[in-house]
């Protein structure tokens, strides 16, 4: 057991296993909507529903099994949400291309990352951001988990007048509101699990408002679906032809995972105190790239989009969440979702409002480290932090505000305070935003 145990890097003199296993519920609790929406929102392409259920699954198994092994970290990895829409309605509805064409783009982009990851590009591109801007990310995901929980709770909704507004009492607001105070009582009382417990405690109380939804004919197990009819259906005629529009679709594709997959470690390691104290860097980066970069293409071959590093990975770490045993725990109850999947698609998305919105509260406090004196530093990070949650994306944050403190330092004569490598990534940012234009 003790071997077992140390593949995930867990010390039984610094960790407990009651704790890492509690992470990897919470953190499996808060993102487990992803098995209900992901094969939804491929379905509109023509994939089959079920056959997409079980690739989600697989895939998420897979690479968070490698993250949890290989790198010993405690993130969560499946199908990425807005890569997922980016899929289904952008390549498919919009722009024409198949979902065969499109998962075939799907697994290019996963060779790539893994080629880049070998050569520990990505590792270079993250220990380069610096670490005002690294802190900035933790805060600017904060807002915009939190901003995704209220809106999943119809706390916050669409306005045409002022783009968003405060939603109507409903009983999903209700349900999500009071999961909230719920969940700050006991982070106040410093229950353990009081993120987990909030989720279970409202996924009860929905069921008589009728948030929570019991399916007719209930049954506990239920056998998995065969992914035979999205498995290894890519189409690679696209790619041979030689195609620029479908390369700048796999260069796309590229970038949001890319900058998503930095967000979120930086964010939660950040917050979690979790950066080697001496150089400031995350533990055990490249393999933690690895793992994402693995499931991506682990992902296309079973028939399912990009996957992806989760920022709801940040509520298991809250819990106390620190080893490859909470990722394992999380892959665990990924795979028991295949025969137990009408009680984890029970759960509704007000009972994990207040999970994501707490979360967001606990990784404001390193706003306390960005330098507001400096304004060629707290320019740039108050546009990260402002813009993950006004773009609904964490890797156009990263992007707009490193060209924000690009710019500034190079126009205020302070150049030599910047890396080649941020010289470079300028430069790319620059042709995604310049590019769509020609």
């Amino acid at each position: 057991m003790k071997t077992f145990l140390s593949w995930l890097g867990f010390d039984s003199q610094k960790h407990s296993i009651k704790v890492e296993m509690m992470a990897g519920l919470t953190t499996f609790l808060t993102m487990s909507y992803i098995l209900a929406v992901n094969p939804i929102i491929l379905s509109e392409t023509g994939m089959d529903k079920g056959a997409v259920f079980s690739a989600t699954v697989i895939a998420a198994v897979v690479a968070t099994l490698v993250m949890a092994f290989y790198a010993k970290m405690p993130f969560a990895l499946a199908s990425g949400m807005g890569l997922n829409a980016f899929f289904a309605y952008t390549l498919v509805l919009v722009m024409g291309y198949t979902w065969q064409e499109a998962l075939a783009a799907v697994l290019v982009e996963g060779v790539f990352f893994i080629i880049l990851t070998i050569f520990k590009v990505r590792e270079a591109i993250v220990n380069s951001i610096p670490l005002n801007l690294r802190y900035s990310i933790s805060v600017g995901i904060g807002l915009f988990i939190a901003f995704i929980g209220l809106k999943n709770g119809g706390i916050v909704v669409a306005n045409e007048a002022t783009v968003t507004g405060l939603g109507p009492w409903t009983p999903t607001s209700i349900v999500a509101i009071c999961g909230i105070l719920l969940g700050a009582i006991l982070l106040t009382l410093k229950v353990r699990g009081a993120l987990f417990f909030t989720i279970l405690i409202m996924t009860i109380v929905g069921i008589p408002f009728g948030v929570t939804h019991l399916p007719e004919n209930f049954t506990i197990l239920s056998l998995p679906s065969s992914i035979e009819p999205v498995a290894l259906k890519m189409d690679f005629t696209r790619f041979l032809s030689l195609d620029i529009d479908y390369y700048v679709v796999v260069a796309t594709l590229l970038f949001m995972d890319l900058f998503d997959t930095i967000g979120t470690l930086i964010g939660a390691s950040t917050g979690a105190g979790m950066l080697d104290k001496k150089t400031g860097k995350i533990p055990n980066l490249n393999k933690s790239l690895m793992a994402d970069a693995i499931g991506t293409t682990m992902g296309a071959l079973c028939g399912t989009s990009t996957v992806t590093t989760y920022v709801e990975s940040t509520t298991g770490i809250v819990e106390g969440g620190r080893t490859g045993l909470t990722a394992a725990t999380v892959a665990l109850l990924f795979f028991l979702s295949l025969f137990f999947s009408p009680i984890f698609l029970m759960i509704p998305s007000a009972a994990t409002t207040s999970a994501l919105f707490l979360v967001g509260v606990m990784m404001l406090r390193q706003i306390v480290h960005i330098d507001f004196v400096d304004f060629s530093e707290s320019m740039p990070c108050f546009t990260t932090i402002l813009m993950m949650p006004f773009t609904a994306s964490i890797s156009e944050g990263i992007v707009l505000g490193l060209l924000a403190y690009v710019f500034v330092k190079v126009c205020t004569g302070r150049h030599r305070e910047l890396s080649a490598t941020i010289y470079i990534l300028a430069a790319f940012f620059i042709l995604k935003y310049i590019a769509p234009l020609l």
